[in-house]
Formats: C-alpha cells, structure tokens, sequence
C-alpha cells in the first residue's frame, strides 16, 4: 500500500514500510530556508508517528541534494536579528534537532548526489546511513564564511574520518563521494541514477530485523550525537562568528558573486 502526499517544500511518499523524503526546491538547489527546515522537522515528525513506517530515506529533488544554508535568508540578517535568534537560524529553525527530537527512533537514510555542501553536509552526516551517489561533490562552505567548521569536523570524527576530517574542515575543500567513502564518513557509493535504489536495498536489509531492536541502536547513537553536538555548541556559541566582519563580507560576496575583500580576523 503506498500513502503519498506532497507539500510544498518536502515530498513524504510511504511505499509499505519505506518513507521516502525528498527536500522540493530546486530551483534554489534545495538551499535550507527557515521554512524548509521546518517543513523538514514537520516531515520527520510525521515519519516518527507513522505507525506503518519503519524506515526513511531523505533525498533532494532536481540537480543537488542541497546547496546549504539559504545564503540571503539566514546569513545576511541585521545584527539585532542575529543577536535577537542567537544565531542565523530562525527560530525553532535549528538543524542540529532534526534527528534528536524523537520519540519512536527509526533510522534515516540521506540518499546524496550532486552536491551537499554546508549546513547540508551536517543533516547528511547526521542520518543513521548515507548513500551517495558517484561524483557527488561535498563542502563544508562553514570554513570560507568565516563561520567555522567545528560542528562538522565533530561530526567527520564521530563517524571515524580520521587525518581526513580535519583538511576538510580547515581548508574547505571539495571533495567527493568516494572520497567520503575512503574516509568512513559514508555507508555506500551508487552508481549514476543509482543512490535512490541503492538506499531502498539498504533500507530493505535494515527492516529485516525487529523494529525495536533497531530503534534502540538509533536511539543510543543519536544519544551520542545529540551529546557531541551540545558540546561544540557550548565551545563555539560565545565565539558568535556570525558578529564579525569576516562573515559579513564572505555572506555579501557569495550573494554579489564576487571574491571576497581580504580578510581582516576581526
């Protein structure tokens, strides 16, 4: 039996036991605005109370996963704003709860492909199991915003990635599903056309087993996870990166699509 329903920012589609997400604004890349996160958060809390549902895979309609953090929304706001939400998230907008606020704990699969970089690479490495399609492109853009990458290199580390994680968060570079997978930071790689169904035979092998024995596996590692990620929060958020000058002038260059000024750490 399939149950499907679209919104206007995130596709839910239950196929038997298998909910597929899929994050709908392409034309912005997928770019995370307050609204899609929340319309994200909504999704998953629907998924967690489906009581036919067992297991998820998130996916991004047209040519990417998701660009990141929504650039003129989140990362141009007045400093009275960033001062009043604590941060450039919206209010109730964090992404850092997507996955920690549950109540059954059923696994999520990120399905990538094309590109995942920012505030994306942190849902993505948050899911349960990541499948990325050949070729696809990743970036922690937190470095060149002047934002910092210690959430993601926590994240990087927690799943293992070793000497890796750290030159990706400091230099910021790209770098690619393989090379993800090399890292231990991803479960699998999919052929062309592929990370949908390579996700689904994942999923498949995953709701073989009891349903409550693999909840209480997710529940245990997103304990982990949701414990790491208070601690990063608690050693960046006095730093308030988002206040500075270097920030300002990275979030105006990408919007102008130009180089950015020198840099001047203040």
């Amino acid at each position: 039996m399939t149950d499907a329903k679209s919104s206007s920012l995130v596709d839910y589609e239950r196929d038997g036991e298998i909910v597929t997400l899929t994050l709908n604004r392409p034309e912005k890349l997928n770019a995370f605005s307050d609204e899609l996160v929340g319309a994200l958060s909504d999704a998953l809390h629907r998924f967690d109370m489906d009581d036919e549902a067992q297991i998820a895979i998130l996916n991004g309609r047209g040519r990417a996963f998701s660009s990141g953090a929504d650039v003129q929304q989140r990362q141009l706001r007045s400093r009275e704003e960033f001062l009043r939400l604590g941060g450039p998230q919206g209010r109730g907008t964090h992404s850092s709860d997507l996955l920690t606020k549950a109540v059954n704990w059923k696994p999520v699969i990120a399905a990538a492909h094309g590109y995942v970089l920012g505030l994306s690479v942190g849902i993505v490495l948050e899911c349960d199991l990541v499948v990325a399609e050949e070729g696809t492109k990743f970036q922690v853009t937190e470095t060149s915003r002047g934002l910092g990458a210690g959430k993601y290199w926590a994240l990087m580390h927690y799943r293992g990635g070793g000497a890796f994680t750290m030159e990706a968060a400091l230099t910021g570079r790209f770098f690619t599903a393989e090379e993800a997978f090399k890292a231990n930071l991803i479960n699998r790689v999919a052929g062309k056309g592929k990370y949908l169904d390579v996700a689904r035979e994942l999923a498949r092998e995953v709701i073989k087993n009891p349903p409550l024995s693999v909840r209480s596996t997710v529940r245990m590692r997103r304990w982990y996870m949701d414990r790491l990620s208070r601690e990063v929060m608690f050693m960046t958020a006095p730093e308030r990166l988002y206040l500075t000058e270097d920030f300002g002038e990275a979030a105006r260059a990408f919007t102008e699509k130009r180089k950015p000024k020198a840099f001047k750490g203040r």
